[in-house]
């Protein structure tokens, strides 16, 4: 019987790293657990694409039996309840319990502030492996009964906002094109994607400008029904769909386990990616923020933590140094503007042309390539 059970809760871009190299090179005398909620696993560099019908939903989905089988691995499809930490057990609703050694957490996040209680309207981009059936859901019922043009609303001002705006418009003209749709971003930001350069938010705006997509800042949704919301506590607009594409905030299943978190809800972890109450637990991705380092929640982020986790997990239990991530703040973005064209950011060039489309969609294939094969 193998002494050693390593547990990998969620499985988003580090612990699907875990599951590749697990099945080339298994850590000796230990059994490897995966747990998850859903049958696959959603690459989010490509959910923009998918939305504008460049990619096929398959496309941009890893499948977790496969990746999974081909790791000798165990996938259990549940969600934790709570955990016995004197007996290192995850407890579950609607299964036997699990008893680990080692815990590697990466649930991700969700995006902060969701309408309660929820309407019709308001689809959450969070799960994103329900985020596509949840969309088509809403407007199939909307676009039969409409004389009239249907209001989309993304809320959120971030790049992931502006990449669903315009990749959306695409998508909605070919999927209905006798349907007239308008789409608005509200931010309660003073600017649209604020994080990024000057330069790099003016060629943001006239992309948007120029396919009729309006930007609303210094904007709080305060409340939403099947009508639409009101904005500031004082002003109502009408909208018909309303994406929830806000900043990140934790899962619910963090505050069941019952380590130290940060202000958001994430786990807290030192730089070797463990957290500060256990050395033996790591959090990654989005589920974890590192003490004393704070850096954006961001795909790219969890990708890059991928070796570092695979070198630690293996360090704890078979020994050997341990190695940190730093996070890399200036870094290339390429967003999809739903054109067969996209924008590639890097510190304070921007340049918007299909040949960056051409590189994203290389980039994005090649890496989903590894896990899909």
């Amino acid at each position: 019987m193998l002494a050693r059970s390593v547990v990998l809760l969620g499985v988003g871009h580090t612990n699907a790293h875990i599951l590749k190299e697990w099945a080339s090179d298994p850590i000796p005398d230990c059994r490897l657990v995966c747990i998850s909620q859903y049958p696959t696993a959603t690459y989010s560099g490509m959910l923009p694409g998918t939305l504008a019908g460049q990619f096929s939903p398959n496309e941009m989905q890893i499948d977790l039996e496969k990746l999974v089988s081909r790791a000798g691995a165990t996938l259990i499809r549940a969600d934790v309840t709570s955990v016995d930490w004197k007996q290192r057990v995850l407890k579950f609703s609607d299964t036997d319990s699990l008893s680990f050694n080692v815990l590697s957490v990466g649930v991700g996040s969700i995006p902060s502030g969701i309408p309660d209680p929820k309407t019709d309207c308001v689809i959450p981009v969070k799960p994103m492996q329900t985020f596509l059936r949840r969309l088509d859901d809403r407007m199939e019922f909307l676009a039969p009964k409409s004389g009239r043009t249907l209001q989309i609303a993304v809320v959120g001002g971030g790049v992931a906002s502006v990449e669903i705006a315009l990749c959306l418009q695409t998508g909605f003209q070919l999927q209905f094109p006798a349907v007239n749709i308008k789409i608005r971003i509200l931010t309660a930001a003073d600017e649209i994607a604020s994080e990024l350069a000057k330069n790099s938010i003016q060629k943001i705006r006239r992309i948007l400008h120029s396919r009729g997509i309006e930007v609303l800042t210094q904007t709080r949704v305060s409340e939403v029904n099947d009508s639409g919301m009101m904005m500031n506590g004082t002003e109502f607009l009408s909208a018909d769909c309303v994406i929830w594409s806000t900043g990140a905030v934790a899962p619910p299943v963090l505050s069941r386990l019952g380590l130290p978190v940060d202000e958001h809800g994430f786990l807290l972890t030192s730089s070797t990616l463990q957290s500060t109450a256990d050395p033996m637990v790591f959090a990654v991705g989005d589920s974890g923020s590192i003490k004393g380092i704070p850096f954006a929640k961001a795909g790219v982020y969890a990708v890059r933590q991928s070796p570092v986790l695979w070198h630690n997990l293996r360090s704890v239990l078979v020994g050997g140094p341990m190695t940190r991530f730093t996070p890399q703040h200036n870094f290339l973005k390429i967003l999809n503007t739903g054109d067969d064209r996209a924008l590639m950011i890097y510190k304070s060039l921007a340049i918007h042309a299909r040949w960056c489309w051409t590189l994203k969609t290389w980039i994005d294939r090649r890496f989903l390539r590894r896990f899909q094969s």
